[in-house]
């Protein structure tokens, strides 16, 4: 654009300097015809039997020359005004402006000419005798307004060509841009839409190397749902088929453990028979969770308007007993706000209560594991015209910040999460949970120090 602004203004000053070219041009032709005349009228006396006078020569060249110009002056070889002329009229006594400099100029034998700010214009030129000497000179002033609206009206012209030009050459490149880019929006979303595991068909009405790329992604992407589909499809298939026998080898730890009272050794092995039981038990249930989120539809999901502080208040109150065998202290802080008629701030979110319970207490139940005894967890919540936030606080052994990311990953356990058993699924079905009511979880750890996980919802 500021290149643009230089060639305007470049040929701004270009148009200038060729109008007063021309201008000056048309006035140099008219001095010479006037000069032409000029020059007869001395031919005439020269050629005559009597003797010429200067006033009877100045009253014939001013007779011949005064429709020449506004005004028509002549003066002698030492600058004194010896005629003048206007508009038509000779006038005998008149004080008409004088520019010395344009006198002085014409008698040393060139053409001068001054502007001045009411756009009149004083052309002089000299006019020599039989002895080729400056001996007049000849000075018409013309009114050059004409020249000036000229130029206005070609600035006009061109500055609003100039604007219908960059008007033109904006929009030229904003349709070109959007052409552009439309293309690697789309296919850029489907990458980020992919990337979530929401697969959708990519095509691109082009025959170059982005419709080729956008045929590419569809193919791919066509391959990866196909793929996530029947894993879990596997996984779901599997999880139901091992609930029964798992089921039965529950029941018959169970028995071993209760029937054994003599052999120590015996009961034990039988013990962890039944703890193992129990852990996979509680990983098929978790992968049987994870099917359900991935069938859209499933009733379970549904959400309707949920009072957020009493179902924290809740899970915390389940928790109490686990939390307890480690001597660790479960903090609740509900939310602050104006209260109702019956004195309690109520927040809500639309959330199905038992998904969000589940979610809430399995944060709490991750915070009691990876706690050490005699600590303290705080459940905290806050909300905002838009949102709530809860916020469980541990004083746990933390996580890694280069594991943070991962491990809401499915079966992803941290380093440092062997001192407690899991599956690694636990943080995956609280993330499926959270943004399947359209929420997310954020997580702040260090080694040593505890972690915060918090969960953001929309409030209604």
């Amino acid at each position: 654009m500021l290149s643009f602004g230089i060639i305007i203004f470049a040929v701004n000053k270009a148009i200038d300097y060729y109008s007063f070219v021309t201008i000056e041009k048309q006035m140099m032709e008219k001095a010479d015809l006037s000069e032409l005349s000029f020059r007869e009228v001395l031919a005439q006396h020269r050629s005559s039997s009597v003797e010429p006078q200067t006033q009877e020569i100045v009253r014939l060249a001013l007779e011949k020359l005064k429709a020449s110009g506004k005004e028509v002056r002549i003066y002698d070889s030492s600058k004194q005004l010896l005629g003048l002329a206007v508009d038509g009229i000779i006038i005998n006594d008149g004080k008409p402006l004088i520019f010395d400099k344009n006198i002085e100029k014409a008698l040393s034998g060139s053409y001068a000419y001054t502007v001045t700010e009411d756009h009149l214009l004083y052309f002089a030129t000299p006019i020599q005798n039989q002895f080729y000497e400056n001996a007049y000179v000849y000075e018409f002033v013309d009114d050059i307004s004409y020249f000036y609206v000229m130029m206005d009206q070609i600035r006009y012209i061109l500055f609003a060509g100039a604007g219908g030009f960059i008007v033109l050459i904006t929009l030229a490149s904003l349709w070109i841009a959007r052409n552009t880019t439309k293309p690697i929006k789309v296919l850029l979303g489907a990458v980020q839409s992919f990337s979530r595991q929401e697969f959708q068909r990519v095509h691109l009405n082009r025959k170059d190397e982005l419709g080729m790329l956008a045929d590419g992604l569809d193919s791919m992407g066509r391959q990866l749902h196909d793929y996530i589909q029947y894993q879990k499809q596997f996984v779901s298939n599997v999880s139901h088929e091992l609930k029964t026998p798992l089921a039965a080898i529950r029941g018959f730890s169970q028995y071993l453990v209760e029937g054994e009272n003599e052999n120590k050794e015996l009961q034990k092995i039988y013990g962890h028979l039944l703890q193992e039981s129990d852990r996979l038990t509680r990983l098929i249930n978790e992968l049987l969770l994870l099917s359900r989120f991935d069938k859209a539809g499933s009733n379970e999901l549904e959400a309707r308007k949920t009072e957020m502080n009493e179902l924290i208040q809740q899970v915390a109150m389940n928790m109490e007993a686990k939390s307890k065998d480690k001597g660790i202290k479960i903090m609740v802080s509900k939310a602050q706000g104006e209260p109702d008629d019956e004195g309690t701030t109520r927040v809500y979110a639309n959330i199905n209560p038992m998904l969000m319970s589940h979610a809430i207490a399995n944060l709490v139940d991750n915070a009691i594991k990876y706690s050490g005894n005699h600590s303290q967890i705080k459940v905290e919540m806050e909300h905002t015209p838009s949102e709530i936030v809860i916020r469980i606080r541990d004083q746990g052994i933390g996580i890694a910040s280069d594991e943070l990311e991962r491990v809401q990953e499915r079966f992803y356990r941290a380093k440092n999460a062997s001192t407690a058993n899991g599956s690694g699924l636990g943080l995956s079905i609280c993330k499926e949970i959270v943004e399947r009511f359209n929420g997310y979880i954020d997580m702040e750890s260090q080694i040593g120090e505890g972690t915060s996980v918090t969960i953001v919802l929309p409030r209604v």
